[in-house]
């Protein structure tokens, strides 16, 4: 019988993604920040509320720079991958779209576009009936 012998860690764990596409989600409530590969690949990921911001809270500026922070910070440190190149993709009406911005600005990342996706309604949906009294 043959041993097979298991070779750990000979293989480098740090993942060299060059261009990196973030998708933030600005609610009213909340604030979601995704960061995909191009393909759209999750990579990593961090809300408001898993930042640790409970309630009313969650919507506020702040909240959505700790998100931007905690998902940039993940990505770079536990997994090692080294970030040259980033697009930004901005959906929503809350408060935290400019605030997100400014945080993956501070962190040294170079950002090759910023685009808002954010859905209008073209005369949207038919309003109710009117109260009959």
């Amino acid at each position: 019988m043959k041993k097979f012998i298991e070779k750990i860690g000979l293989r480098n764990n740090t993942c060299r993604i060059p261009k990196i596409v973030i998708h933030v989600q600005a609610s009213f409530n909340n604030t979601i920040v995704t960061v995909t590969d191009i393909r759209g690949q999750l990579v990593s990921w961090s809300s408001a509320g898993a930042s640790g911001f409970r309630g009313t809270r969650k919507g506020t500026p702040y909240a959505a720079q700790a998100a931007a922070f905690n998902a940039i910070c993940t990505l770079v440190d536990q997994q090692g991958i080294k970030i040259k190149l980033a697009e930004v993709i901005i959906k929503g009406p809350g408060l935290g779209r400019d605030a997100t911005l400014r945080a993956i600005r501070r962190n040294s990342i170079l950002l090759s576009f910023v685009r808002d996706v954010t859905p209008m309604s073209h005369n949207g949906c038919r309003p109710p009936k009117k109260r009959r009294v």
